[in-house]
């Protein structure tokens, strides 16, 4: 798995840009919200996402993670692949997209070009529970930056281990509640996994 890749920028274009890391040269596809981040760069760190079908392998690469993070959490609802979170992510910004969901907006949605009622449904449907997890780390103002990242990552280690993220995500809300909202990734984790 490719995490990032960090590296000069060789040619850039609103679609894809190629990145030189020691003389090999990615080539990432991008979104607008990140062009228009990078562009201007001479190097740079992309957070990458590398998807392999049948017929293709592509790295899909963002200029910050909670973006990478929404694009992963679309592309997990079906009927929607990497090109189409990929126009999602450079039709409406990572916060409004955000916000769209937790508001059940279809409307937004449907702004998108190739998306209609029913898949904006199926989006709505499908990521208003699992984006509020991640949701005090996507939109500034709600909590804490840092306990909302830091609870982000304690949940996906313990889904990694196989733990149900639904139940994981309870059993930490109680967590920081009763021990406070300053944990660090590891504390969290090791008192989830000692209380089962």
């Amino acid at each position: 798995m490719i995490a990032y890749v960090q590296g000069k920028i060789a040619r850039i274009d609103p679609a894809f840009a190629i990145i030189d890391v020691n003389g090999i040269g990615y080539l990432v596809k991008i979104t607008l919200n990140t062009y228009s981040k990078i562009r201007e760069k001479s190097e740079v760190k992309l957070h990458t996402y590398f998807q392999v079908r049948e017929d293709a392998q592509t790295l899909f690469g963002f200029a910050e993670e909670k973006e990478k993070l929404l694009f992963e959490q679309l592309i997990s609802v079906s009927g929607v692949g990497g090109n189409t979170a990929v126009t999602i992510l450079s039709s409406i910004s990572a916060d409004d997209l955000f916000t769209a969901i937790q508001n059940e907006d279809v409307t937004t949605l449907k702004r998108v070009k190739g998306i209609g009622a029913k898949t904006a449904g199926r989006i709505i449907l499908e990521l208003r529970d699992k984006i509020s997890i991640e949701g005090v780390e996507i939109v500034a103002g709600v909590g804490s930056q840092t306990s909302g990242h830091n609870k982000a990552e304690a949940l996906n280690a313990l889904a990694s281990l196989g733990f149900p993220k639904n139940q994981m995500s309870k059993k930490i809300d109680e967590i920081l509640q009763k021990h406070g909202s300053d944990l660090s990734v590891e504390e969290i984790i090791k008192i989830a996994l000692r209380n089962g």
